[in-house]
């Protein structure tokens, strides 16, 4: 009988490997490999590293293997373009948020599979503010990563030794460009007037949305011919009257400001590090012998949100990078890459490039407050490396993040981000902008043919 059984268990052993391998082969055959696609506009090499380090620890935990192929930003919208006519188009795209809208609109991005995500991650545990901008028929046409707001960056000595008021209104910094302008050797600000260059459309969409300027209504129709437009241009003009002359761009704001030669200029969070003497580059030359002291960045304050007598409430320019997945995507695998890197791997993903990548998902439900905290301690430089943390208070550090809640941007949350988008890439507006500036022309007729000129391009 032990041996009867014996054989009895040899033959059902035999009937259970047989039926395996005409079912699905082998138990011991390899699962089948599993590759994603994503396209980054993040294509420095350090940071190609760290995205591919971040892809690596996913594919341990996961098996998916995710290939990190970089896209120069101006190339990005020509080729999604093109691979959405092919059928080809990537499984993820990191991208900003100008292309976001539009190619939800073109069908490029699965909206649903995007909102789906959210969802899991959890909407209370973002800001509101990064998700309004890409509200979309309902839906999030894209995950948001990281992001950050514009600051007004100020000498805070120089205004309390003058008894001024932080620059949270077109009249407080007005008041202060009065009294701490003194040229040559010192300016009130240093305005953008270069039209060539895109930090002058970045500039003056900040100003403009200060005062409640939009280019759209919500009916669609476009706004730029009115009251609040001219306060908006009248202030721009003010400021760059109180500017150096000549063609004037980030670099030269960054340039004056670490020289000790202006107390206000407008810039984004990449000037951090600088201010620190963090970087060889860019050195604080108007301090002192050492071109690395960190002495600027204690006297510095800064402000994420000023607003004009049309609008005192005020507002903040944004700019969100986001993960889109595609209608070619493997949904599945795409979705699992997002959340892990928007969970465990989110310092990671935030240290790419810390400075200016801040956090938009502050941290989990179970724990609010975790990748705040978290990015704090990040270190930032490039020849030297410092934790924000040790360089600015913790006040400082969460005004700047509630900046992003606060941010906005022309037409996206009323669904015409694509004529934004046009109007950076004509830059005809920053052209009639420094016509105005130069006299050419009157507000009036500025604002007509800015008016116009939009509708052109709607």
């Amino acid at each position: 009988m032990k041996s009867m059984r014996q054989a009895g268990v040899v033959l059902l052993l035999l009937v259970l490997v047989v039926g395996g391998a005409v079912a699905g082969g082998s138990r011991e055959a390899a699962p089948e490999e599993r590759t994603i696609t994503l396209w980054t506009t993040e294509e420095q090499p350090v940071r190609m590293d760290a995205q591919r380090a971040i892809a690596e620890r996913f594919r341990q935990a996961t098996g998916i293997t995710v290939e990190v192929v970089p896209v120069t930003e101006t190339l990005m919208g020509e080729r999604a373009t093109a691979a959405f006519s092919a059928g080809d188009l990537p499984d993820l795209i990191y991208h900003p948020l100008a292309f976001t809208y539009s190619w939800a609109d073109a069908g490029i991005l699965d909206t649903g599979a995007a909102t789906e995500t959210v969802e899991r991650l959890g909407e209370s545990t973002y800001g509101a503010g990064v998700l309004n901008l890409v509200e979309f028929e309902g839906d999030y046409a894209a995950v948001p990563v990281d992001g950050w707001a514009q600051l007004v960056v100020y000498r805070a000595d120089l205004f309390e030794e003058h008894g001024l008021e932080p620059p949270t209104s077109y009249d407080a910094i007005r008041r202060a460009i009065e009294v701490l302008h003194d040229p040559p050797n010192f300016y009130g600000v240093v305005a953008a007037t270069d039209p060539s260059q895109i930090y002058m459309m970045q500039v003056f969409e900040h100003v403009a949305l200060a005062n409640g300027v939009d280019i759209v209504d919500d009916q669609g129709n476009v706004t730029l011919n009115t009251p609040e437009m001219r306060e908006a241009l009248e202030f721009y003009k003010f400021l760059v009257e109180h500017s150096p002359p000549g063609n004037l761009y980030w670099q030269q704001s960054r340039e004056l400001y670490h020289d000790d030669r202006t107390g206000l200029i407008i810039w984004s969070p990449f000037i951090l590090h600088g201010l620190a003497g963090l970087r060889d580059g860019v050195p604080v030359t108007g301090f002192g012998d050492d071109p690395t002291t960190d002495v600027l960045a204690g006297l510095t304050g800064f402000s994420t949100s000023f607003g004009g007598p049309s609008n005192p409430a005020g507002a903040g320019w944004a700019d969100v990078r986001y993960f889109g997945i595609t209608v070619d995507a493997d949904v599945e695998a795409a979705q699992k890459f997002i959340e892990f890197s928007m969970n465990e791997a989110y310092p990671d993903t935030l240290a790419i490039a810390a400075v200016g990548k801040h956090p938009v998902r502050y941290g989990t439900p179970d724990a609010p407050e975790r990748f705040v905290r978290a990015w704090a301690e990040l270190e930032v430089g490039d020849e030297r490396l410092r934790k924000l943390s040790d360089i600015y208070e913790p006040d400082v550090i969460q005004d700047m993040l509630s900046g992003l809640e606060r941010g906005a941007r022309w037409g996206f949350q009323r669904g015409y981000g694509y004529l934004t988008s046009r109007l950076y890439d004509t830059r005809v507006i920053a052209e009639l902008l420094r016509e105005y500036t130069d006299g050419e022309r009157s507000v009036d007729e500025t604002m007509r043919l800015m008016q116009e000129e939009t509708e052109r391009l709607r």
